[in-house]
């Protein structure tokens, strides 16, 4: 009989703490509530961005061309390609913001629309940028206006 009742006392608190667990667990960071998973956001650094859009001078536009960048967190060095030159620069990384040095290129010349999608990405390279990643997706916005989208390469 003691056996039973002890079952039954565990049983019910067991069952009045078990929605206030799944109500507490749901406010995790990074969670989705009710997907069961957490969400993992790559970081700024050591991660390739391919650039899919660039918003320069009041207008958006797609990329054309391999637009994508990557900080080696160890270097602390930008690399990539602005749709036809390679570029290289300095990066500091820090508190949501990357301070961009002046940008070292190739000087190929190409098709006129990869020409203008490089025009507009440098124009990123104007010091201080602010950064944010929500979902794999990062956002850079220069203190001039450029801003730019690139999802996390897979």
């Amino acid at each position: 009989m003691y056996r039973q009742k002890q079952r039954l006392m565990i049983t019910a608190t067991a069952l009045a703490i078990l929605p206030l667990a799944a109500a507490c667990g749901e406010e995790q960071a990074g969670r989705q509530p009710g997907s069961g998973s957490v969400r993992v956001e790559p970081p700024v650094t050591g991660t390739k961005w391919n650039i899919a859009t660039v918003t320069a001078d009041g207008t958006t536009h797609k990329t054309k061309g391999d637009a994508q960048i990557a900080i080696d967190p160890k270097t602390g060095k930008l690399g990539g390609r602005l749709g036809c030159n390679h570029v290289n620069a300095t990066a500091t990384v820090g508190d949501g913001h990357i301070t961009l040095g002046a940008p070292a290129t190739t000087r190929m010349m190409c098709e006129a629309s990869l020409m203008d999608t490089e025009r507009a990405l440098l124009k990123l390279f104007d010091g201080k940028i602010t950064y944010r990643i929500d979902q794999n997706t990062l956002t850079l916005t220069s203190a001039n206006g450029t801003s730019v989208r690139a999802s996390a390469a897979k």
